[in-house]
């Protein structure tokens, strides 16, 4: 029902949004319509606004609610239960709330929509929200990117879930607790030192902005039911949605003329070059470039997600939806109530929903156990990575082929053996070795580069000492060759530590 006399006629609900906080905010449609009814009700009295309504009006909070339980949750729903209930009676109710009834406000979109699938009639009377007088307060325009989240939502997650490049608004922020929780989620993207601004009250005469670091919100004393989070943005590339569109703009027809010429199979060495020199940063344990190399793996992975959006195969939104609900399935002990005990049920699991999943898929055929180990690993790792899903299913004869007593015996035989099958006995003593460093928990092709990034390190401090006797290496004999290795052994050792 849209008119006031039809309203009152047949009852049903009204959903009124009360302002920012100050009563001579209300619109003129809410004054009339307070001024024509008896009854209030209001989700909660502690609220600016209230103390200026008409005098006449009985008020009914809902305030009660919210010591019936710790969930939000279920207190939204017992209101929004009432509300429903409430407005079957032939006067109806007005059910007022803070702002305007659909901004930051859970429990009117949801009466709304439950009304409307029961025929219930629904009103909304406009209200003038926080967001305006925020936006006055931070003298902002919000567009074109402010990004709008809530402080329970936000204070949920690992991590903040919106862009960086961008700045945003955290509403309600009610006490110093909600603000630590924001505080941690934010920190994991954001530095601790960013600046930040508090808006306190905005609209009101009480209206108060602070300016202060990011690890400092919790601290302070002004935060209540009137608080907001001003979030600038940390810079204007600092987001995956603006790498991507960098590099739209390279393969673009006006772009640049290398990118664009690049096809999934002209980026496949450089796809290989960037993952090892990620591995090498690694293993040198140097942090500014590995931030550097997965930065560089990153764009190999956009440039192909780009290419296949061009040519109409994917998009990079497909590909985190694919590996993200992958994860989200293949962890029901994390995402939802299932157990398991341990890493090994954990590893089972995996393979059983895996097995699930190509039933689901239509896929007739078995996949075997081992085609998902790519060919093109390195011999070592892809020795390691048969041995684990062989012994997945309960087949040790590779694990078992990892002692002692049997890599001697390799030994032996390739030491006996003249004829053209040493090769296969050679490989046969690697695969011993790497079922050895499996049954260590041993990651044979990083210990392998580990030892070679060793040696690398301390032949290189042997040139040095060798250039330092202004001879060249070849030069020397092998006696000084040996007395150097020793010298550059102990000078390796003096300069990063006994192994």
């Amino acid at each position: 029902m849209s008119s006031t006399k039809q309203q009152r006629h047949y009852g049903g609900i009204t959903l009124l949004g009360l302002g920012p906080g100050d009563a001579s905010m209300l619109t003129q449609e809410a004054l009339d319509w307070l001024r024509s009814i008896k009854k209030l009700h209001l989700r909660t009295k502690f609220h600016p606004t209230v103390v200026g309504l008409p005098s006449h009006l009985t008020l009914v909070s809902f305030d009660a609610f919210y010591e019936k339980s710790d969930a939000f949750e279920a207190v939204y729903e017992a209101i929004v239960a009432e509300v429903l209930r409430l407005g079957q009676q032939p006067k109806g109710v007005t059910y007022a709330v803070p702002g305007h009834p659909f901004v930051a406000e859970a429990t009117c979109p949801e009466i709304y929509q439950r009304a409307v699938e029961t025929g219930i009639p629904v009103r909304v009377i406009h209200g003038l929200s926080f967001l305006e007088p925020t936006f006055l307060a931070l003298e902002i325009d919000p567009f074109p990117e402010l990004v709008l989240m809530d402080a329970i939502q936000l204070s949920l997650g690992h991590t903040p879930g919106f862009p960086p490049s961008s700045p945003a608004l955290v509403v309600q922020i009610y006490s110093r607790a909600v603000a630590s929780d924001v505080k941690l989620t934010l920190m994991a993207a954001y530095p601790d030192e960013h600046p930040v601004r508090l808006v306190h009250g905005a609209g009101t005469e009480e209206q108060t902005i602070e300016d202060m670091p990011l690890y400092a919100i919790d601290h302070s004393q002004r935060l209540g039911l009137l608080s907001s989070l001003f979030i600038p943005p940390i810079s204007e590339t600092a987001s995956f949605e603006t790498f991507q569109e960098i590099i739209a703009r390279l393969r673009a027809p006006d772009g640049c003329p290398w990118d664009r010429e690049q096809t999934h199979s002209s980026l496949r060495p450089f796809l290989l070059e960037e993952a090892y020199e990620t591995l090498d940063a690694i293993d040198r344990e140097d942090m500014v470039e590995l931030e550097e190399e997965l930065g560089d793996l990153l764009l190999q992975v956009v440039l192909h997600a780009q290419i296949a959006t061009e040519e109409g195969d994917f998009n990079i939104h497909n590909v985190l939806e694919g590996i993200g609900t992958k994860l989200v399935r293949r962890h029901p002990h994390v995402f939802s109530q299932v157990k398991v005990d341990g890493v090994s049920g954990v590893i089972r699991n995996w393979e059983a929903i895996k097995a699930e999943e190509r039933v689901e898929n239509g896929i007739e055929e078995k996949k075997g156990l081992m085609d998902g180990v790519p060919k093109a690993l390195p011999a070592l790792s892809q020795a390691q990575a048969v041995i684990d899903r062989a012994g997945r299913v309960g087949f040790d004869e590779l694990i078992e082929k990892g002692t002692v007593k049997y890599i001697l015996q390799c030994f032996k035989d390739l030491e006996k053996s003249d004829d053209p099958g040493k090769d296969q006995r050679f490989g046969e003593l690697l695969l011993a070795l790497a079922a050895l460093a499996y049954r260590h928990d041993i990651d044979v092709e990083s210990a392998l580069r580990e030892r070679l990034k060793v040696f690398r390190e301390k032949f290189s401090i042997l040139e040095a000492k060798a250039a330092e006797s202004g001879r060249p290496l070849a030069a020397l004999s092998s006696e000084e060759k040996a007395a150097l290795w020793e010298k550059a052994i102990q000078a390796y050792h003096n300069g990063r530590g006994a192994l």
